[in-house]
């Protein structure tokens, strides 16, 4: 989403930061790039002009101006402003400290609401949280069965009392029902509307005085852009909405609403949609999300979500096998099915500090159709094979081809890359640098040659 603003803004400071003394003048062009940039990205105008006034105000203080390296001071600055923009510190839910914890989601028909629901109930259960959803959009067709069938799959008990129970009246029942069953978090699904109107508002307030929830969290639509703000500006007005869960944050739309929704409303972002998939869905951190903007990387994020896959117990046993040249394609298929799990490879990379600077790198459409096939390969393998690939010859190899549906040439470049890889991992594991003619042939290309000196005769 953030992709053409991170490459205006990236391009803009990387030319501050090449010159080694910084002017009026300079700060005066970069604040009109940045500006521009913010704009063009569809943040609120109003927004755009009081941050380019906070960050220049910044940029000329004596501070940046008498710095050895005022490039970096802008950068900093930049990055800091971009951070307390988007709310600062992140935000988490209140919980309560005994019984059940309310959670109430507000937001119009499509901005993604029932399925923030499942999300967030995924995430809780994850974090051994006991969950109970409470179907309260009686109005549009097929949403209790949508919840019911994506609140199965993210671990959580749906409740439902059909299509001509008023919603107050479901919605305390859940929570009766919730607190009999010792539940430690309630999600009440509300109705929403194709715009915002009074009926909508009213059923809203009605059913936050009944069940007081803890949390009222607002859904909105990062693809509608500006809309998503004016909406969430009127929502703030008579819903009274605690944060913000932003939906589709991984579409193609240019970033405006995340980035204004804060300033506008005063209310922050907590959570953010990534994708499809119920795994999909994190906490929001403002200083990381800026971090990834000016491509600095998301490190923790990273860390956090291979945390989440592999163990340090798994991790000693995969470094001692990449020493002693033990890794297997069983090893291999295992490792690379906990990286599937972390998310589409491409985000993954966007966490890698510098990653979007390098040239050819950032463009890279990475096709997890070609892992599928990786995937099958090896499954088409014997235990033994995969264990010892190098036995892998002629009629093994068009045997795993037809059971993979592949070409044999696709099993021969993934053996041979398998086998290049496992010497590589021992050289690393080991603390030696890779060789770079190796590397070249993994890649299928050769090493630069240093060039021979001439000599001159005499």
């Amino acid at each position: 989403m953030f992709d053409q603003l991170s490459d205006r803004l990236q391009a803009t400071l990387s030319t501050v930061s090449s010159r080694g003394k910084l002017t009026e003048d300079g700060v005066d062009k970069a604040m009109r790039e940045i500006r521009l940039a913010l704009l063009e990205a569809d943040v609120n105008f109003k927004v755009v002009k009081a941050f380019t006034t906070r960050v220049k105000e910044r940029c000329l203080g004596a501070d940046v101006m008498g710095s050895l390296n005022p490039g970096q001071q802008v950068v900093k600055i930049v990055n800091e402003e971009l951070t307390e923009l988007m709310g600062g510190a992140g935000r988490d839910l209140v919980f309560s400290n005994r019984g059940t914890t309310v959670i109430m989601m507000a937001g119009l028909q499509g901005s993604g609401k029932t399925t923030a629901c499942a999300k967030l109930a995924k995430l809780l259960t994850k974090e051994g949280k006991r969950v109970a959803i409470a179907a309260c959009d009686v109005y549009r067709p097929a949403a209790i069965q949508q919840l019911e069938t994506v609140g199965k799959r993210a671990g959580a008990v749906v409740y439902q009392q059909g299509t001509d129970v008023d919603p107050v009246e479901i919605a305390g029942w859940a929570l009766d029902k919730a607190k009999d069953e010792n539940r430690d978090v309630l999600i009440i699904d509300t109705a929403g509307r194709l715009h915002i109107d009074t009926e909508l508002m009213d059923e809203l307030v009605r059913i936050r005085k009944v069940v007081k929830p803890h949390n009222v969290l607002l859904v909105v639509d990062a693809m509608t852009g500006q809309d998503a703000v004016g909406v969430a500006e009127s929502f703030s007005d008579s819903a009274e909405f605690d944060g913000v869960i932003i939906s589709k944050l991984d579409g193609d739309a240019r970033g405006g609403a995340a980035l204004s929704v804060k300033a506008v409303t005063g209310k922050p972002i907590i959570f953010a949609s990534t994708g499809e998939k119920l795994e999909d869905f994190d906490r929001f951190h403002p200083d990381r999300m800026s971090s990834r903007i000016l491509g600095m990387g998301d490190v923790l994020s990273l860390i956090e979500k291979a945390e989440e896959q592999v163990s340090e117990e798994d991790a000693e046993e995969l470094q001692k096998k990449m020493a002693e040249e033990t890794f297997t394609l069983e090893d291999f298929l295992k490792q690379m099915r906990q990286i599937r799990k972390m998310g589409p490879i491409g985000n993954l990379m966007g966490m890698m500090p510098g990653m979007g600077a390098m040239k050819g790198l950032k463009d890279v459409d990475i096709d997890d159709g070609e892992l599928d096939r990786v995937e099958a390969i090896i499954l088409s393998m014997t235990p033994y094979e995969r264990a010892y690939p190098e036995i892998i010859k002629g009629s093994r190899r068009r045997r795993i081809a037809e059971g993979s549906g592949t070409k044999i040439q696709a099993v021969n470049n993934m053996v041979k890359q398998f086998g290049q890889m496992r010497t590589l991992m021992k050289q690393m594991a080991n603390g030696k640098m890779p060789d770079p003619q190796q590397l070249a042939r993994m890649q299928g290309g050769k090493a630069a040659k240093a060039p021979r000196p001439k000599i001159r005769r005499r």
